[in-house]
């Protein structure tokens, strides 16, 4: 059986990160048995997460454990798509991915309240006394990372300016089908289903919640994607 190296449950998802329920739909798409496994990032090959073990190999980043299905199981997540199809997913994967997901992290991680609400909490099982600093380092890592990146660089009103035009691709993308490209889900489905599941989630007040809850399709579409393959959580 495949282990899936990942964060654990959090913050009402299956996963604290979109990458990891990337890698979970994944899997699920491809019919294959995995075990998920709490882990830390320093534990990874890249020293992030996620990353899978198959049969003694280590294979990290979601987007190549897509390409090691691929491979090692024969398995088309782009069956019956044209070529304009599959390169519009593979943008939208990146939008999601390099520019939606930063606006999400600086949301999270930077805003006090949802800081306090979700991501302090990862650090409950440290020490009492070593929790202060490791809030703080993380923090200052994430904030020199998202300036580094950009989007930092920009104020609220900027990013949020940037939020609604990529939601907004995303929902125009999807329209009134059920998935991207019609009755079934394919490979881009696993990252903007991750995507709208996490960006949608209750607990964080951000710019992506937001203009996600303006489109109705993107809201039933990230419902959709956390009932068919993440029921338990319903």
């Amino acid at each position: 059986m495949i282990t899936l190296h990942a964060f654990g449950p959090s913050m009402g998802l299956p996963d604290g990160s979109p990458f990891v329920m990337k890698a979970m739909i994944l899997l699920q798409m491809a019919g294959l048995d995995y075990a998920a496994k709490p882990d830390a990032p320093f534990n990874a090959p890249k020293g992030k997460l996620p990353y899978i073990e198959d049969d003694g190999e280590k294979i990290a980043d979601s987007t190549f454990i897509r390409f090691h299905i691929e491979k090692k199981y024969g398995f088309d997540y782009d069956s019956g798509l044209i070529p304009e199809q599959k390169a519009t997913g593979w943008a939208l994967e990146k939008l999601c991915e390099d520019h939606l997901y930063w606006l999400v992290l600086i949301d999270r991680w930077l805003d006090d309240e949802n800081f306090a609400k979700g991501p302090a909490h990862f650090f409950d099982t440290a020490p009492a006394l070593l929790r202060p600093f490791l809030r703080n380092m993380v923090r200052g890592k994430i904030r020199k990372a998202a300036h580094s990146q950009g989007l930092f660089r920009h104020n609220a009103e900027e990013r949020r300016e940037l939020a609604r035009r990529g939601v907004g691709a995303c929902a125009a993308l999807l329209g009134d089908k059920p998935y991207l490209f019609g009755d079934r889900p394919h490979g881009a489905d696993a990252t903007l289903g991750a995507f709208a599941m996490t960006g949608l989630s209750p607990l964080f007040k951000s710019t992506a919640r937001d203009e996600m809850e303006k489109a109705p399709n993107l809201v039933a579409y990230g419902r959709r994607i956390a009932e068919n393959y993440f029921p338990a959580k319903m």
